[in-house]
Formats: structure tokens, C-alpha cells, sequence
């Protein structure tokens, strides 16, 4: 029975693991965040972007919006027909289709102004992205910012139990 809870463990442990590596949080801008002045383009090129990865705007309240919107759009800078709208100062886009996505700031002058970012989602794998038209995103507003130990503590807690049943055995 004891090994059998081993067993058990270890595979949780090797499947919180495994979805540990399956998604990337990216910071808009790196230390910069979601501003006016930032080359996104810059930003975003060389990154490889995946399904399940989540996009972290960092703004003042208020000061800017993030609005994903469509191809003609995002060339337009026009946010008549944005897909999602957000304005909180910490906003979270996780990436759940392939193609390419499009992000503007709604305020006036700041899209015009360079304040604009189109990332190329890929599968859940590190493949080129498709031509595909984005669905609505799933946008979360939080206070919250992504820090790498938030993701160890259940492996962290699984591998202590891991430790204790092999003591006991």
C-alpha cells in the first residue's frame, strides 16, 4: 500500500513538472511595462510565443488601456471594434489560440505613437504560428504579478511528501 502512495506522488510530482514547463509568462516590455516610448516590435521579436502563454500589461490605472483588436485595426490604430478592453493597470491576455494577436493602447495619440504590440502565438509547441483570426481572449485583471516561486511550491510540497513516504518505507 505504501508504495502504492508512493507511486502515486511521484507521478503528481512529475506532472506538476511537466505543466510548470508548458507555459510562459511574459512581461509587455520587460521593466519598461506598457508605455509610451517602448518598441514592442523590438520587444517581441526573437520571443517565441506558445498556446497556454499569458501576456502581463503593467500600467498606471487609468493612464492606458489595452484593447486587443483586429489585423486592420492594429493598422489603423482604431479600437471602434475592440475584442477585449481593459484599463485596471495590470492586465493578464492568456494566449489561447495560434495566430496572430494584437494588442493596442486606446488612449489617444498612444497607439499612433508607436504603443502597440502583434505577437505570433505558435501550437503548444515551439512551432510557427498560423494566419489565424483570434478568438475572444481570455482577459483577467489582477493585482497579481508572476513570480517564478509562486510555481515551485506545489512541487516543492509534493517532493517533501515524497521524502517523508520514502523515510517511512
Amino acid at each position: 500500500m505504501a508504495r502504492l502512495i508512493f507511486a502515486t506522488l511521484g507521478a503528481i510530482f512529475f506532472m506538476c513538472l511537466a505543466k510548470l514547463g508548458t507555459a510562459t509568462v511574459y512581461n509587455v516590455g520587460d521593466t519598461s511595462g506598457w508605455d509610451t516610448g517602448v518598441d514592442y516590435s523590438s520587444w517581441a521579436s526573437g520571443k517565441t510565443f506558445a498556446v497556454g502563454d499569458s501576456l502581463v500589461f503593467a500600467y498606471g490605472a487609468g493612464a492606458h488601456t489595452v484593447n486587443e483588436v483586429s489585423a486592420n485595426d492594429y493598422q489603423s490604430c482604431s479600437t471602434s471594434n475592440y475584442l477585449s478592453t481593459d484599463s485596471s493597470g495590470s492586465t493578464t491576455i492568456t494566449l489561447k489560440t495560434a495566430g496572430t494577436h494584437y494588442f493596442v493602447c486606446g488612449v489617444p495619440g498612444h497607439c499612433i505613437g508607436g504603443m502597440k504590440l502583434a505577437v505570433t502565438v505558435g501550437g503548444t509547441s515551439s512551432s510557427t504560428g498560423s494566419s489565424a483570426t483570434p478568438s475572444t481572449p481570455t482577459t483577467t485583471t489582477t493585482g497579481y504579478h508572476y513570480s517564478a516561486a509562486s510555481n515551485t511550491q506545489i512541487p516543492a510540497a509534493v517532493a517533501g511528501l515524497l521524502i517523508i513516504m520514502d523515510r517511512l518505507l
